[in-house]
C-alpha cells in the first residue's frame, strides 16, 4: 500500500484517503493534512469541498507541471480539536526549491471542519 503523503506512517487509503473518499477530519489538523495530501494527488474536489464558502475559489486549476512537494511539517497547531469551532495550524510544505509557509484557519460548517483562510510567513 502506498504511504500517504501528509507524513504520517500510515498507508494512504487509512489516512487521508479515507477522508478524501468522504470520512469528516476529526480535527483542523488532520483537514490540514488530508488537504495537503490533496494538493499532492491533484484532488481539486476534495479541495474545494473542504474550503469554507464565504472564502472558497469558484473554481481550482491543479495544472501539473508546478514544483512537487516533499513533505508536510505542522510547526504549531491552536484549538482545532474535535470539540472546537475554530482551530489554527501553522505548517511548512516542502518542495524542491524551498518551502511554503503558511498560518491557516479553519471553522466549522455544517459540524465539519473546513479551511477559512491563511496567511503565508
Amino acid at each position: 500500500m502506498k504511504r500517504c503523503p501528509c507524513g504520517l506512517d500510515r498507508p494512504y487509503q487509512l489516512c487521508c484517503g479515507a477522508l478524501h473518499a468522504g470520512k469528516p477530519a476529526p480535527t483542523a489538523e488532520s483537514l490540514m493534512r488530508a488537504r495537503y495530501s490533496a494538493f499532492v494527488v491533484g484532488d481539486a474536489h476534495y479541495l474545494l469541498r473542504t474550503w469554507a464558502s464565504s472564502t472558497r475559489p469558484p473554481a481550482l486549476d491543479l495544472a501539473p507541471g508546478g514544483e512537487p512537494y516533499i513533505a508536510l511539517r505542522i510547526l504549531a497547531t491552536n484549538q482545532g480539536g474535535p470539540k472546537d469551532a475554530y482551530g489554527e495550524v501553522r505548517f511548512e510544505a516542502l518542495h524542491p526549491g524551498g518551502a511554503q509557509r503558511e498560518h491557516s484557519r479553519f471553522i466549522r460548517e455544517d459540524g465539519a471542519w473546513v479551511y477559512l483562510d491563511g496567511t503565508a510567513f
